[in-house]
């Protein structure tokens, strides 16, 4: 895969918070945000599965999201 150039503005405090992370960490800022990247978007794609899996089973269950929320209260209210 080839790689592209881009130019990403930031503000200076979050600048310093990532090259600090950078130079603790012995890379480069660019792999920093590389990974910072991938982090989001895999974390993302996870969140969707989630929910997707979730809309399945409240469908096969006939669930509706008022069922969904006072399950999710009752639980709370026994932990």
């Amino acid at each position: 895969m080839k790689n592209k150039t881009v130019n990403i503005s930031f503000k200076k405090e979050l600048l310093k918070k990532i090259d600090d992370i950078a130079k603790e960490e012995s890379r480069s800022r660019s792999e920093l945000v590389r990974e910072a990247a991938r982090i989001y978007i895999e974390r993302k794609e996870n969140w969707k599965k989630i929910f997707s899996y979730g809309d399945i089973l409240t469908r096969e269950e006939g669930l509706s999201e008022e069922d969904v929320k006072k399950e999710i209260k009752a639980y709370r209210k026994e932990q």
